[in-house]
């Protein structure tokens, strides 16, 4: 039993989560789904929601076929919890040193214990407007795309579906293009 408990408290090598990941899209496909992803999800709970008096088109379709999906999402938010506080790695999270001069040099102290500086997370208008506007601009473009990271990258590739291929290149392009250039400049 200490054996296991170890293994669960360890950070798990990428060769077993990997094919972990890898495995959901034979199975997937094996269910009868090709989508595969968190972000249709929102979707689903906006179908449940939906007053039968409101009447919005896109909300309009038998979200029970998707009960996989959500309970999926449940799942996910579960083993989050589990691995982030119940079998939580008791070590502090190691920061490369040429994050750590990045991160002063756009004048932030160095996270301690987490990865994300604690000035991102001051209470000021400033702080919540970015927020704000950094996820207004992810809703949209994970409406815009037709999915997130994970069900194109997953699924849209192992597909073979070359919108995925685009999208993939645009989520990677623009996160490289706001990781170094457009946060450096947003937090002068």
């Amino acid at each position: 039993m200490d054996t296991i408990l170890a293994w669960l408290y360890a950070p798990w090598p990428w060769y077993v989560a990997g094919p972990l990941i890898g495995l959901m899209v034979p199975l997937m496909l094996f269910i009868g789904n090709r989508s595969f992803g968190i972000s249709s999800n929102l979707r689903h709970l906006c179908a449940i929601t939906q007053p039968r008096h409101v009447g919005v088109d896109f909300f309009q379709y038998d979200w029970k076929e998707h009960t996989w999906s959500l309970v999926f999402v449940v799942g996910t938010a579960l083993g989050g919890f589990l691995a982030g506080v119940v079998f939580a790695n008791p070590q502090p999270v190691a920061i490369s040193p040429a994050t750590q001069d990045m991160l002063l040099n756009w004048g932030f102290t160095l996270p301690a214990g987490s990865l994300v500086p604690e000035e991102l997370f001051h209470a000021s208008v400033r702080n919540y407007t970015l927020l704000f506007a950094c996820g207004v601009l992810v809703g949209f473009g994970t409406r815009y795309a037709a999915g997130c990271t994970s069900g194109h990258a997953i699924t849209g590739l192992s597909t073979l579906q070359l919108p995925s291929l685009w999208a993939v290149v645009g989520i990677f392009g623009g996160g490289l293009f706001s990781s170094w250039l457009l946060v450096p400049w947003m937090l002068k």
